[in-house]
């Protein structure tokens, strides 16, 4: 068994009054992780929101409806919780009239659950995001030596705890991942009304990943406008598919100031899209590539170890870049990422002048451990 990171933060978390809100997209781990968390626990009321009869079980509901729904339980388990409507407000009477229940509540998109959630439960839960397998988790499940070896397996398939541990089946775990993301969730929220662009859209995304991307570009691309596929991308960041890095400018006049750069969560769900799955040493865009996995790989190191920073890439009109930026407390860590670690790389003149302060690291495949984990 692999163990997950977030499984301690949750059993600290357990009964502190408030409730436990766990974000992420389908077949991270989510279920696995709160079955373990309660095994053993016989006052546990396991719901899922995917189900007609638990839908109607919160409709129109009451506190004593609730309690008596519930009796006597002390943990209360809402899975897919953003499939009931008005979920936010049935968790903030839970969590305010039944003080000694222990409410969890677990959802594969931000889209819904998160957006009905923040206002009613402010003050009033814990919310974690919850990613496909990470780095650091692998080397603490087999050791740092074995999954720095594995490193082309990951830049490849990704870190889906299915096709992590179906070896010799990862491109049929995969298609069926995908096809998840594209046809069970994604396409059914707000009636998608092209979802044949919307796969477009994506396949293009997934062959500028780590590149600079421009709305009006793709929407010529996928015969779309650029207002629907800034809809479409926020969409496909709440389900937790691609993420966004903006661009970094603060002293210069040539800096890019409205840019962006999108990433996948995960490799293997990006080769999916694009049926590329050969081997990195064969791979044009090995560069891609390692640069999704790095910064994918960080903003999990991020997230589970609450570290507040904003990310950025850096780039000017004369073409200087840099791939990743990090700023935390004031300072900024300017970060180049080389697949090669016979590839030098240093900081722009531009850039040193304009931020003498900020610090410099070249990321390859040597040192990667010391900055994901």
């Amino acid at each position: 068994m692999i163990k997950r990171w977030l499984e301690e933060v949750f059993k600290d978390k357990l009964f502190s009054g408030k409730a436990l809100i766990l974000l992420g997209a389908r077949q991270v781990g989510k279920t696995t992780l709160l079955n373990d968390l309660v095994d053993g626990q016989a006052d546990c009321l396991w719901l899922n929101g995917d189900e007609l009869d638990v839908q109607k079980m919160f409709e129109n509901t009451s506190a004593d409806r609730l309690k008596a729904q519930f009796g006597n339980n002390k943990i209360v388990v809402i899975d897919e919780a953003q499939r009931i409507r008005d979920i936010g407000l049935r968790l903030k009477l839970i969590t305010d009239q039944m003080k000694d229940i222990q409410l969890i509540a677990t959802g594969s998109s931000a889209f819904e659950l998160a957006n009905e959630v923040n206002e009613p439960l402010t003050g009033r839960k814990w919310q974690y995001q919850m990613f496909p397998l990470s780095f650091s988790e692998m080397v603490q499940h087999h050791g740092l030596i074995k999954e720095k070896r594995l490193l082309p397996q990951r830049l490849i398939y990704g870190y889906y705890p299915e096709v992590v541990t179906s070896n010799g089946n990862e491109k049929q775990v995969l298609k069926q991942l995908t096809d998840a993301y594209l046809y069970k969730d994604i396409l059914a929220w707000e009636n998608i009304k092209h979802p044949d662009k919307l796969l477009i859209l994506l396949r293009a995304l997934a062959y500028q990943v780590g590149s600079q991307v421009s709305f009006n570009e793709l929407g010529n691309t996928c015969s779309l406008d650029a207002k629907t596929v800034e809809k479409y991308i926020m969409l496909l960041e709440q389900c937790f598919v691609i993420f966004r890095l903006p661009s970094f400018a603060r002293n210069l006049r040539n800096e890019l100031k409205t840019s962006r750069k999108i990433f996948f969560y995960d490799n293997g769900i990006r080769n999916a899209l694009i049926a590329d799955f050969t081997l990195p040493e064969m791979r044009q865009d090995i560069g891609q590539l390692w640069e999704n996995f790095v910064v994918s790989e960080r903003m999990k190191h991020l997230a589970y170890n609450e570290i507040w920073a904003k990310t950025y890439f850096w780039r000017t009109k004369q073409q200087q870049e840099i791939d990743y930026l990090e700023e935390s407390d004031g300072k900024i860590l300017a970060c180049e990422i080389k697949w090669n670690p016979k590839v030098k790389a240093k900081m722009p003149e531009t850039f040193k002048k304009a931020y003498p302060n900020a610090d410099f690291r070249v990321i390859n495949q040597e040192n990667v451990e010391d900055f994901v984990m």
